[in-house]
């Protein structure tokens, strides 16, 4: 098995769809890493980032407003929980600081009563009090997603694993919304993704021919 046309549009079609999963909106500095590191996790379906945290309306990169920078994590909760989402987005990142920079401060942005529960309990269990730390806890109002090519940055900039959604003739946002470039965005930034997922299989059994830039089977 090969890193193939034919293998990403089945991964795709195959994951669990929207009606079966969460969403969880953070932010932690620019939002390139979090999207990749986040999307190598297991149980992570799709990825993408934005904006949110302020009041202006439509904001964009250039003209952001009092927005930060954010991504969101669409995730399978029977494998994944919202508690040990937020674990992650607190090892990476320091609670009792925060920048002065409104674009790349760390929020967290609980959208449901059950998120805002869950935050609270997992607070007061580190000792946390949500109006005396630095990270900003806020409940999401509205995500605006990020131009398109802010979308699967790391992914967009490595040819070798990009190219294969070209051949498919992915648009740019089903390239967003993909399961497989989440995956492949991860991996791209140098994040292991599953053993068992198909992706790995794949990756494991291609040689990179770096220089050409072609996928040549292992």
């Amino acid at each position: 098995m090969t890193l193939t046309p034919t293998l990403i549009k089945e991964y795709d079609r195959t994951a669990l769809g929207r009606d079966k999963t969460e969403t969880a909106t953070f932010g932690l500095g620019c939002f390139w890493g979090p999207e990749a590191q986040f999307g190598a996790v297991e149980g992570v379906i799709r990825t993408r980032v934005g904006y949110a945290g302020g009041r202006k309306s439509d904001p964009t990169y250039h003209d952001l407003g009092d927005h930060t920078e954010v991504f969101q994590v669409e995730y399978n909760p029977t494998v994944l929980s919202y508690q040990e989402l937020l674990s992650r987005a607190f090892e990476n990142h320091r609670p009792n600081y925060q920048t002065s920079k409104t674009q790349y401060q760390n929020i967290i942005l609980p959208a449901t009563s059950e998120q805002q529960e869950t935050l609270s309990v997992f607070l007061s269990e580190r000792g946390f009090v949500a109006d005396a730390i630095g990270t900003r806890i806020e409940r999401l109002l509205r995500f605006y997603p990020a131009e398109d090519y802010h979308q699967k940055h790391s992914l967009r900039t490595d040819p070798t694993l990009s190219d294969v959604f070209d051949e498919i003739g992915y648009d740019d946002e089903t390239l967003r919304e993909s399961p497989a470039a989440a995956k492949l965005n991860g991996y791209a930034d140098g994040h292991a993704i599953p053993e068992d997922d198909h992706l790995q299989t794949a990756l494991s059994r291609t040689v990179w021919d770096k220089e050409g830039l072609n996928r040549v089977p292992g």
